[in-house]
């Protein structure tokens, strides 16, 4: 089979707007989309007021400004100390995943672009919450992916892997040679550091080179108790030397970030720009625009700056790179929020954790070490009526507690039209990636916004957006839009 190749052949050139590609509201959500979760009418119309490249500068340079989430209380506090003063350890352990998957869920929908990558690397550095289980190790984990999230790429890979977190979840705590012994070798971590998190599987390296790699990672499985830091054991550490991409030296740790590094540069910036191209454009490449994404890369590692060329160039927004993902659980949830400008309370969020975790996203708990695959794998028999729930949740909650903001986004959406067929199409491009397939579709969504007000009133103009039922009749064109397949796109 021949594989897929990509449409869009555009370049990484800046795009500069013209006549013919004019900058306007359907790529000022397109950005919001992919770079965050959305906008409302005040943010979109604020961005066109800018060049799409000072647009661009200003959502990278809030996101790389933006500083980590300040250490809750427990940040720093084992499992004993818990025991130590008088509290159920398991419990309070409990508790503080709780308050921090809260916090993770506010730092998704509120920090943009930084929420964002934060999010990214978590499904790329993957780890289980179930597998370690501390609270402490959380926040560190998170931490560092917050920290490094538009920073050197080198520097997030040498700190990521000495996290607890990862060296529980990828076993490295076991990996130990006493006396230079080879039995108790563990080669989990050294196999991920290449398959999973520079090179691609079977790219560059060899299961030789797996294998003493692991011998060079020996030695981080010092700790007291459970959920205490994890240090490293020089008696447990393989200190023979060792030869890895045929370089021969007695490395450790650090030796190996450094060799990989030096030695698959080129191969570890394809990679990750292919990831990057693929999480942000879509999931068809172009390999000439990845290749050109990597040539940047590999001249400092610095991700904010090939993110930078990325999101300005016009590939990104080339008319065949818009709608071409499927939203993932979250991307559905916070979309709306984001667009609507809905509050969102603590029961807000204990339910879109509950129904997206139904739907296969849960904060903190990829479904493997290979994480969620995205796009397709985001849909099938059982998650899509799970996903109209979601929203389903959020336009009844709306109604209960918020309903005169549906009026409002009428108004802001049509500004302000008393024309049924206006009101109804600009509702749902705000929510759509692009128009509906067809103007069918159109008409058929704007008879379900009319509901029983009688035609007459529409023809003669008496009806306008300050009569009593129209925040019911937007619940109910929401609730049919749901519905459409290209509700389910960004």
């Amino acid at each position: 089979m021949q594989p897929i190749t990509s449409c869009n052949i555009s370049s990484l050139a800046v795009y500069t707007p013209n006549a013919s590609n004019p900058w306007n509201e359907q790529k000022v959500n397109h950005v919001f989309r992919r770079l965050g979760y959305g906008a409302t009418k005040t943010q979109i119309n604020a961005a066109l007021a800018q060049t799409p490249s000072a647009f661009i500068d200003s959502l990278v340079d809030t996101a790389i400004a933006t500083m980590p989430t300040a250490a809750p209380s427990w940040a720093n506090t084992s499992y004993y100390d818990f025991v130590n003063a008088g509290l159920d350890p398991d419990e309070q352990i409990q508790n503080a995943h709780y308050e921090w998957r809260i916090q993770a869920f506010d730092n998704l929908l509120n920090n943009g672009l930084k929420g964002r990558m934060t999010l990214f690397w978590s499904n790329h550095f993957v780890t289980e919450l179930d597998a370690y289980y501390c609270s402490s190790y959380l926040y560190e984990y998170y931490n560092v992916l917050q920290t490094h999230a538009l920073g050197n790429f080198e520097q997030f890979v040498r700190d990521i892997g000495l996290t607890n977190a990862m060296l529980v979840y990828l076993n490295g705590y076991q990996n130990q040679s006493y006396g230079n012994d080879e039995s108790s070798i563990n080669e989990n971590y050294a196999r991920e550091l290449y398959e999973l998190f520079t090179l691609g599987e079977n790219n560059g390296y060899t299961q030789q080179d797996i294998v003493e790699t692991s011998k060079a990672l020996t030695g981080w499985n010092h700790a007291t108790n459970f959920c205490e830091d994890i240090s490293f054991n020089a008696v447990s550490f393989y200190s023979n030397d060792k030869t890895i991409f045929n370089q021969t030296d007695n490395f450790d740790y650090q030796g190996v970030i450094t060799n990989l590094f030096t030695q698959k540069a080129p191969l570890i910036a394809q990679f990750i720009c292919e990831k990057l191209y693929k999480y942000f454009v879509s999931p068809t490449v172009n390999d000439t625009v990845v290749s050109a994404m990597a040539t940047t890369f590999i001249t400092d590692f610095n991700i904010a700056n090939v993110l930078r060329t990325l999101f300005k160039s016009e590939h990104f927004f080339d008319e065949t790179a818009i709608g071409t993902q499927i939203k993932s659980p979250y991307d559905l949830s916070n979309n709306f929020i984001k667009t609507i400008g809905i509050t969102i309370t603590t029961e807000y969020k204990e339910g879109l954790f509950y129904l997206n975790g139904l739907a296969g996203q849960e904060i903190f708990q990829p479904v493997d070490v290979a994480g969620w695959q995205g796009d397709h794998d985001w849909i099938n028999s059982s998650t899509l009526t799970g996903r109209w729930q979601t929203i389903e949740y959020l336009v009844w909650n709306m109604w209960n507690n918020e309903n005169e903001l549906l009026r409002t986004l009428a108004i802001e959406a049509s500004n302000n039209s008393n024309d049924p067929y206006v009101v109804a199409k600009s509702i749902i491009d705000r929510f759509v990636p692009k128009e509906l397939h067809t103007l069918t579709d159109y008409d058929i969504a704007t008879d379900v916004f009319k509901h029983d007000v009688p035609q007459n009133y529409y023809d003669n103009g008496y009806w306008d957006l300050t009569w009593g039922s129209v925040p019911y009749q937007v619940v109910l064109l929401l609730l049919h839009l749901i519905k459409m397949p290209e509700f389910q796109l960004k």
